[in-house]
Order: structure tokens, then sequence, then C-alpha cells
């Protein structure tokens, strides 16, 4: 994303914007193994293209009631079947093998679109939001262009089994500043801790296991306590109308955050491939795989 240099200073330090947790939709389960490598390639193409996107805001106002998740307990993968599922991180193998085909049929009402749709009451849906940066000067009409236009659309789109798509999201996962190396990540919001302290477990558990790289302590990622500043930014639009969310930004900010230095030649592979193992074991855990 460009790095426009006309929005408002991103992080306050001591100011959060907090939701209390009403209930949520009961969770639905997806127990069919054979999506497992389509999700982890949409993963990592995600990840790929977060990570070279910047250019995010701070959130300074309270924000109203969202909705918690609750319902049955999420397992933890056997060490086996955890290996297999990180074994499983080959964009090659996977774009050819399930995702390419796939595309080719994709069209509404195809056969391709209405496999996936039948076959999958739980999915991975990946959202590339652009437009965040203020054109003029930071304000609620003059950011999150892309985010806040999404967010009225599927506010008002039916789906179902729910009233409207937007109703129909479990859990809004935004991916921010990801990529440079030694991020440290927060949780935000105490209606998704639960999902955050599930992500710190996994990443210690990859490094008992030691299937992370560069790694030397159990937990260098997910942080315990509190942020050090509240979060303006894509998941915003969503927050307001009850979405659960996680947000994942690394704070501090990289060091080339809004540089000409904010390329792919400074991503740090190592981090990149720890993420990607890290989100890839929650997502098969979250989607029950």
């Amino acid at each position: 994303m460009p790095s426009g240099g006309r929005g408002r200073s991103r992080l306050r330090l001591g100011e959060r914007g907090l939701l209390e947790p009403p209930s949520p939709p009961k969770r639905r389960l997806l127990p069919r193994a054979h999506f497992l490598p389509l999700l982890l390639l949409s993963l990592a193409v995600a990840s790929a293209f977060y990570t070279i996107w910047s250019g995010w805001h701070r959130q300074t106002e309270e924000l109203p009631r969202g909705r918690e998740l609750r319902g049955r307990l999420i397992g933890s993968l056997p060490e086996a079947r955890l290996r297999r599922v990180v074994g499983q991180l080959d964009p090659h193998r996977l774009w050819n093998t399930y995702l390419r085909p796939l595309l080719v049929v994709r069209t509404p009402g195809s056969p391709g679109n209405l496999q996936v749709r039948k076959e999958a009451p739980v999915t991975l849906q990946l959202l590339f939001l652009d437009g965040e940066e203020a054109l003029k000067e930071w304000g609620p009409q003059d950011s999150l262009y892309g985010s806040r236009h999404l967010a009225r659309l599927m506010e008002s789109a039916p789906h179902s089994p729910g009233p409207t798509r937007i109703q129909a999201i479990e859990l809004f996962m935004l991916l921010d500043l990801l990529g440079a190396p030694n991020p440290n990540f927060y949780s935000h919001f105490p209606h998704t801790a639960r999902w955050f302290h599930r992500l710190r477990s996994i990443e210690k558990r990859l490094h008992r296991m030691n299937l992370l790289q560069s790694h030397p302590q159990e937990v260098m990622y997910f942080q315990p306590g509190e942020p050090p500043g509240s979060v303006e930014d894509d998941h915003i639009p969503f927050l307001r109308r009850g979405v659960p969310v996680i947000h994942l930004i690394s704070m501090p900010f990289p060091d080339v955050w809004h540089t000409a230095d904010d390329s792919e030649a400074n991503l740090h592979p190592p981090t990149v491939h720890n993420l990607s193992r890290i989100l890839a074991v929650f997502l098969a855990e979250y989607l029950g795989l």
C-alpha cells in the first residue's frame, strides 16, 4: 500500500479501543481434511501480499459493543498432524495441484463455485483492502476507503443461513506490517483474547518441536500484557459492526515503515516462514481439519 505522508499520527501511547462481548452465533466446524492444502495456499498468498503492504493508522476512540466467539473448545493438533500441516506449505505444488484448477471454474454458478459452497460451511476468505491512507487529513470520511466501502456492502448483502454477509463472519484477522524481523504482537480486544492465546500456544509448540527458524526463545512474537497503544486500521469498520477481530500488527512498527526501504529486499525470510507456519496451524485447528 502506498505510504502517503498526510495521515495523522498512527500511535498514541496508553489509548485503547475495547469492546464488551455479547453472545455470538454458534461455531460450525469443517471436518474435511482435503480442504487443508487449498486453505494453506490461500494463507501463503495472503502473507505474501500483506508483508509488502503497509500504511496503517491508530485507533483513539471508544468503540461500541462487539460479539464474543463462544461455543465448543477447539482441540490442539497432535504432533504428527501438526508436522503434516507445516510440511504442506509448498506454494508451487499447492498452486498447481489445488488452486489453479479451482480458479479456472470459480465464476458464479460454475461447478467449482458450487462445489466450494457445498463442501465448506466455514471457509477462509481473503480480503485485500486498499485506500487506507488519508488523501488530505485523517478523519472519519478521509481514511479507510476500501474497508469502509466493503463493510457497508457486506452489511446489506443477504447471506444464508444468516441475515447478512457481515454477520456470517466468525473471526476477522487483520495481518498488518508483517515481514520484518522480531515482530511483537499483542491482544487488542478481550473478546478475542482466547484466540490470541491460541496463537501464542502454537508458537511455543512449534518452537519445542524445532519447526521454527532463527527462533531462540519459546515466545518471541505473541506477547503477554497490554499493547502500548490502540490501533485505527482497516478492521475498524468491521469491528464497529460487531465482527470479532484479531489484529496482528507489529508494535513498534518496523524501522523501514513509510520509507523507500519498505520493500521485498528487507523482508526477513525466517520470520515470514515462522508466521506462515503458526497461522497455518491456527487455521487447521480453528476449522477442525
